[in-house]
């Protein structure tokens, strides 16, 4: 039992309390970034539940393999960013990064050489995955997954650091929209996307890009400082809680077109659960960030990605559920 406490204490937080004794599993957790891998999870089940809702014949063992790939690439993408942000200098013990959560080095849970093999394991499983669902599905596979390799790669890393050019917050919404949602449903449809499916990528690409845009405009003071040029920091504080603001909004409008238009099912519409939570985020957003954590805050000093996150969470769970609700009733405007 102190072990299943662990383990959800890190995935709530990304954080383990110093009274507790860091087990195996525990420390991998941390090293990868897991609390954050619903994101990735939920960008899979979309993209194979919109399969499954088309073809006559999905492959539900593609469904699985990609789902277990992305996750696994999601949490080489974050050993990545931070073994390259440290040898890049922008990591230190006073960066934001080794403050909210333990940075797998610099707090001594993994050493470079290690990080660097765990990345080359990762990267080896998920090359495997690849070969087969190409084998079985088509060349098509190694397109979606080079690109998203080629994004999360060079998010940070030189030459193009793509964060630190403006770059990063679209890249992350094609990788968690098109590439995710897009390439599941190849692997499970056995064919390439329509055009309302490329359409159904969008909503939830919205809502995810909206968490990395929180982290960002937490970090725009020493985001700036180090020349890192994110899109907060490119329009500066105010415009960016207003862009993130509407991006959240776009979220609900964009699905309620997709239904008016018979593009989902009216199942989706169970979104609008979600929608106080949304109040409770935005009415955050409008205030200034408080100059002190709250009471027992895991993850400080971030504020508005929390926020950001804890609306993405509810918002997609109720996508995929709307999703499967439409497989076992379809019903379409």
């Amino acid at each position: 039992m102190s072990l299943l406490a662990n383990w959800k204490e890190v995935i709530d937080t990304a954080n383990l309390s110093a009274g507790r004794r860091m087990d195996v599993i525990s420390r991998w957790l941390i090293i990868t970034r897991a609390a954050v891998f619903s994101m990735t999870a939920t960008s899979g089940l979309i993209g194979g539940l919109l399969a499954a809702a088309i073809a006559e014949r999905p492959n539900w063992l593609n469904f699985a393999l990609a789902v277990v790939g992305l996750v696994i690439a999601h949490g080489a993408n974050n050993m990545t960013n931070d073994y390259f942000d440290l040898e890049g200098g922008v990591d230190t013990d006073e960066y934001a990064r080794a403050q909210y959560a333990p940075h797998p080095i610099l707090a001594g849970l993994i050493s470079k050489r290690g990080l660097l093999g765990a990345i080359a394991i990762f990267n080896l499983v998920d090359a495997g995955i690849m070969a087969y669902l190409a084998v079985q599905t088509g060349w098509q596979v190694l397109v979606f997954a080079a690109l998203g390799l080629f994004i999360s790669v060079f998010y940070v890393a030189p030459p193009l650091k793509l964060k630190h050019h403006g770059l990063g917050e679209p890249g992350v919404f094609l990788v968690w929209g098109p590439l995710m949602i897009g390439g599941t449903y190849t692997v499970t449809a056995g064919e390439l996307p329509p055009a309302g499916v490329w359409l159904a990528c969008i909503p939830y690409a919205l809502v995810v890009t909206t968490v990395l845009m929180g982290k960002h405009i937490d970090k725009r003071e020493a985001d700036g400082a180090k020349g890192i040029h994110t899109i907060p920091v490119l329009i500066g504080e105010k415009p960016a809680l207003a862009l993130n603001m509407a991006l959240m909004i776009a979220y609900y409008v964009t699905i309620g077109a997709l239904i008016l238009t018979g593009t989902l099912g009216i199942w989706v519409g169970l979104v609008v659960l979600a929608i106080p939570r949304l109040v409770r985020v935005l009415r955050i957003y409008r205030k200034p960030r408080p100059a002190e954590p709250p009471e027992n805050y895991p993850v400080w000093p971030l504020w508005y990605v929390a926020a950001a996150f804890y609306h993405n969470k509810l918002a997609g769970g109720l996508f995929v559920l709307g999703l499967v609700l439409n497989l076992v009733w379809p019903v379409y405007l």
